[in-house]
């Protein structure tokens, strides 16, 4: 099969597959809904008491990060139910060209969505903050919603990787979603500088006016690529070896 015909079946596997598609919707419906109702709440009253207004514009991120996640592990754990895998490999016995193209259609998933979630997140919050708003010309804002949209398809892509390691999404989903939201405080709590190097609070830099801790923003969205390439190399290692 071509290079596109692979990207083109793996791209209608994830738009068919309810649980991989509800993932990808969720990201953007899930988040713009918990902006919208959190800036319709308590939007004004949070922005006074903040400095960094930037990074307020992206606490819905929080969110989205976990429904990429769920994306990546989804996408991937679906090729491991009733004997799915064999019948890709079957179609595509290349196992390099698999691997890559089901890659490609998670990152190029991910990116687009991710981007797209940042940038509508970014104005929803916006319009309820009257003459308090900020636009994309305020410093940082243009860099945070295009690095918000990277960071969340690097984390699916991080979540795909380890799916195809562990070949589980449940599996990989109790193991993310508590690192994400428990375990980046408590190292940080004990380790200090260190934690700033967990994929999470690394890729988040990006979304700071001024970046707290000891790496800038791309730096930091360099760090999470780099999580991100070493699950999915770790991933392409078992596609490898074992048997489907």
């Amino acid at each position: 099969m071509s290079v596109t015909a692979v990207l083109h079946s793996e791209w209608l596997k994830i738009r068919s597959i309810r649980a991989s598609f509800g993932s990808l919707i969720a990201v953007f419906a899930a988040t713009l809904a918990i902006t919208v109702l959190v800036y319709a709440t308590v939007g004004k009253a949070e922005l006074d008491d903040s400095e960094d207004h930037v990074f307020d514009a992206f606490y819905g991120i929080n969110f989205a990060q976990i429904a990429a996640i769920s994306f990546g592990a989804t996408a991937v754990s679906s090729e491991y139910a009733n004997g799915a895998l064999r019948i890709s490999l079957s179609a595509v016995p290349i196992r390099g060209l698999f691997y890559a193209a089901k890659t490609a259609a998670v990152a190029g998933a991910g990116l687009a969505v991710g981007l797209a979630t940042a940038f509508a997140t970014f104005f929803a919050g916006q319009a309820f903050l009257g003459e308090d708003a900020i636009g994309l010309g305020e410093p940082g804002a243009l860099r945070a919603c295009v690095g918000a949209g990277i960071y969340l398809a690097l984390m699916a892509l991080f979540a795909a990787g380890l799916t195809f390691l562990l070949r589980s999404a449940t599996g990989v989903l109790s193991l993310l979603i508590p690192f994400i939201l428990i375990v980046g405080f408590v190292v940080g709590d004990i380790a200090g500088s260190a934690a700033d190097y967990l994929p999470d609070r690394a890729g988040q830099q990006v979304l700071h006016q001024v970046p707290e801790g000891s790496v800038g923003p791309w730096t930091g969205l360099a760090v999470t690529a780099l999580w991100a390439a070493a699950a999915l190399l770790a991933g392409w290692q078992a596609v490898r070896r074992r048997d489907a």
